[in-house]
């Protein structure tokens, strides 16, 4: 069987989480025998023609090169509505990218064309007027754009009538789109983590009240929630804040007025091989974050072995079971989570209970063997039903 990935995202660097996954899902179907090929946008640097960790990549042009870079930096929507440069850009990966799809499903002869994201994948298949079997997988960014957008609910309902299969990551995402697209039927498979990686380290290096948050310093993510909860704990724990985004300076300034200069180290971005002691160093992730498309840093941290606390909240109701892999909390109740910190720290076991079963729950959800078995078995019932 022969399968084509088309996505928008594809590992360039070592930054780019959304394309890992990407990656790593391609990389397991290709053990269960299926032959994997990538379609993805071109960008400055990147050759037309590659191969990454013996997966097939191919990239189409769509503007001119210094106009490429609506792919794989996650900014493509600010992109677009700042900018003419940016519309024109994604006018043309939509017209380009179709004849791309079309293109590559005539010389790949694929039994399968599985686009990660309904947008701009999704509409790329669609373009293309292939007959192929279609698999699209909502990720987050791409349901919220669905959600918001005045124009996008129509073309969202129109990829999902074509899609043979529909699946999202998580069962938030799949409640999201089925309210978009009455009768929808959506799978809940989550992408594969780097089990490898991500794993625990020796119990003595874990601190008994330093917590980590590991996201954009921005709004959605919660992060002021966070500093708010760490001022109403009794504890005097502190906090490492890992992450890069516009609210950075306001943030700190935030913190100090708290009266939390001394408790707070900022760390800045740091890569998923840095993320690791730091995940195997904290005392608990803290996720203040809304409306999670499925928590990604939950699952990480708890491959390591961290409890997790978080709000009860979009995809991480699915990662974490309250009191047995994690902490759930009232999503947006600062007292509540800071209390959940507090109650952590005075644990005996400092929650390494918790941390313990939620790696027993990473591996068993979020292995790639496992999550390419799934996938493994929708292609061949797609490919079967056309």
């Amino acid at each position: 069987m022969r399968v084509l990935f088309v996505t928008h995202s594809f590992p360039r660097h070592s930054g780019d989480v959304a394309g890992a996954f990407i990656l790593r899902l391609a990389s397991a179907v290709e053990k269960t025998g299926i032959d994997v090929r990538v379609l993805a946008p071109s960008a400055p640097a990147l050759a037309n023609v590659d191969t990454i960790d013996g997966i097939d990549v191919r990239r189409f042009r769509y503007a001119p090169k210094q106009w490429e870079t609506l792919a794989y930096t996650g900014t493509m929507a600010e992109q677009v509505g700042d900018s003419f440069r940016g519309k024109a850009a994604l006018a043309g990966m939509l017209s380009r990218g179709s004849l791309a799809v079309r293109s590559a499903a005539a010389e790949f002869s694929p039994d399968v064309i599985h686009a990660h994201w309904w947008f701009p994948a999704g509409l790329l298949a669609l373009g293309s007027l292939s007959s192929r079997p279609l698999v699209t997988t909502m990720h987050g960014s791409d349901v919220r754009l669905a959600r918001r957008s005045a124009w996008a609910p129509m073309l969202f309902r129109r990829v999902m009538a074509k899609s043979a299969a529909v699946t999202a990551v998580s069962s938030y995402l799949a409640r999201e789109a089925q309210a978009m697209a009455g009768g929808l039927k959506v799978q809940v498979e989550p992408m594969p983590v780097d089990i490898a990686l991500f794993s625990p380290g020796a119990a003595a290096t874990r601190s008994s009240d330093r917590f980590l948050f590991v996201g954009r310093l921005n709004e959605q993510k919660g992060i002021a929630l966070l500093l708010r909860a760490l001022a109403a704990t009794t504890s005097g724990a502190s906090l490492d804040v890992v992450g890069d985004g516009d609210d950075r300076i306001a943030l700190e300034a935030g913190a100090r007025t708290l009266g939390l200069g001394a408790r707070v180290r900022w760390l800045g971005a740091q890569t998923q091989e840095q993320l690791v002691p730091l995940y195997r160093g904290a005392t608990a992730v803290v996720i203040p974050s809304e409306g999670e498309g499925l928590g990604l840093v939950a699952v990480e941290a708890q491959l390591c072995e961290t409890p997790v606390i978080a709000f009860r909240s979009g995809g991480l109701s699915d990662v974490i079971t309250d009191g047995s892999t994690g902490m759930l909390t009232p999503a947006g109740d600062i007292d509540a989570l800071a209390a959940a910190m507090d109650a952590l720290i005075a644990r005996a076991d400092k929650g390494g209970a918790l941390g313990r079963a939620g790696r027993e729950a990473a591996l068993a959800h979020f292995s790639p063997d496992v999550v390419a078995r799934h996938y493994a078995s929708i292609y061949a019932s797609v490919k079967h039903d056309s």
